[in-house]
């Protein structure tokens, strides 16, 4: 059985495990970059084991990733060789609010990704644009408790809205969250939860998600009074 017309076939990527730069273009410091590799890797994430910065000894992928930041058009020729349509991709939270809660967006950030966009139609490919891929900045981790504050709910209205001003017409297709159920099992990488001592770990877990699920929703709508022609959906991680 043949493909529909108009299937889009492509790949994926998450800022946080492609694009490297993490110190570059105003770009301020998340969560998915402080999880080091090796054996601690797996209480970091599980927020277990409290890291919020670089500590000596420990290697982070996410410092470097495949440098995509720096090899972005000569990445997007390729995929377009390799025949892809459609080119799914996240953004970093942190390089558009490098803190998160400031109230002007960083324009080197934001100047990146409409490059990457730009980039990717004149290779005739879609870009599907993840909003948020476990990225969580850092500064909110330490002021609100990362998502469990129902002030991120705002925070991430904030984000939506101005991405969707900005790319209205170079991006159609968003997914809010990736893998948002990854809070109950990673809850540090999937939104930011350091548990605390003696903290019931499933109710922030489930306070997290649903916030995020609360703020899901405020993107669909932010989304469509944008633009109407804006689709949008959500990721599920599925265990196997």
């Amino acid at each position: 059985m043949p493909f529909p017309k108009g299937f889009l076939w492509g790949g994926a990527t998450a800022a946080n495990q492609c694009e490297g730069g993490y110190d570059e273009g105003g770009r301020g410091l998340a969560n998915v970059d402080v999880i080091p590799h090796g054996p601690d890797r797996n209480d970091v994430s599980r927020g277990l084991r409290r890291m919020l910065d670089f500590e000596p000894g420990y290697y982070y992928p996410a410092q470097t990733g495949i440098d995509f930041y720096h090899h972005y058009r000569e990445d997007i020729a390729l995929f377009a060789e390799m025949g892809f349509k459609v080119f799914r991709l996240s953004i970093a939270w942190s390089r558009i609010f490098p803190n998160g809660d400031e109230e002007e967006p960083n324009e080197a950030g934001l100047a990146f990704y409409e490059d990457v966009f730009r980039c990717c139609r004149e290779h005739g490919i879609e870009p599907l644009v993840t909003i948020t891929h476990f990225d969580c900045p850092i500064h909110l981790v330490k002021k609100y408790g990362a998502w469990r504050d129902r002030t991120l709910i705002e925070l991430y209205k904030r984000l939506v809205t101005v991405l969707f001003n900005r790319y209205r017409g170079l991006v159609r297709w968003w997914i809010t969250f990736n893998e948002m159920n990854m809070i109950l099992h990673r809850p540090f990488m999937g939104a930011g939860i350091v548990l605390e001592p003696g903290e019931n770990a499933r109710e922030a877990e489930y306070r997290a998600a649903h916030n995020e699920l609360v703020a899901s929703a405020w993107a669909t709508k932010i989304a469509h009074e944008v633009d109407p022609e804006n689709k949008v959906g959500c990721m599920l991680l599925a265990l196997i």
